[in-house]
């Protein structure tokens, strides 16, 4: 099952790659380095929560969340590709991915998942703290992106809630060492 949800992505990312991709919009707040802390506009997120490790679980996500915005299972248009595919820790064992929903889309314009295991959620706007890393993202690198964060956030005096989430902006068949990750955490306050 995972070689055929690792498959699965890698086909729909390799669609999708020379097309321009749409991301989250944000301001910059402040930047030092791989470290900043953004404000993020309102988003829609459809999300599934899977079970497993950290690694495997980003690609057994990935297939019922492809297969909504691809409308395999579903009527209607499809839904354009975005960047980060995001992943959360929901408890030891199980992880939230997600994909943001293109600005144009709307709670009333999208179209319902068939799929009981994919939920579209509303986001409010938001402040987070960032750290850019580079990598596989295995949870080994996960785990150290994860604390230099914390470290960086404590340095600066900024106050969290809730628990990092990562971003993964690119295909799988990207070289490690010029992949394009994040950890970020919400700020309790606008800092």
């Amino acid at each position: 099952m995972r070689t055929l949800a690792l498959l699965l992505s890698s086909l729909c990312l390799a669609a999708c790659a020379s097309a321009p991709v749409e991301e989250p919009a944000y301001t910059l707040r402040s930047s030092d380095g791989a470290f900043e802390v953004r404000a993020y506009a309102p988003t829609i997120v459809a999300e599934t929560t899977v079970g497993g490790d950290a690694f495997g679980s980003r690609f057994e996500g990935f297939g019922p969340l492809a297969d909504y915005i691809f409308a395999k299972e579903r009527d209607g248009e499809k839904i354009a590709m975005t960047a980060p595919v995001t992943q959360q820790a929901t408890t030891s064992d199980a992880w939230t991915i997600g994909f943001t929903m293109p600005a144009a889309y709307s709670m009333a314009t999208l179209p319902a998942p068939v799929s009981s295991n994919v939920t579209l959620t509303q986001q409010p706007a938001h402040t987070v703290a960032v750290l850019k890393f580079t990598g596989l993202a295995t949870e080994r690198d996960m785990d150290e992106a994860k604390r230099t964060l914390m470290q960086k956030v404590a340095s600066a005096g900024l106050v969290t809630k809730g628990e990092p989430v990562f971003a993964f902006y690119d295909p799988p068949w990207t070289l490690p060492f010029i992949r394009r990750n994040e950890v970020m955490i919400a700020l309790a306050s606008a800092n």
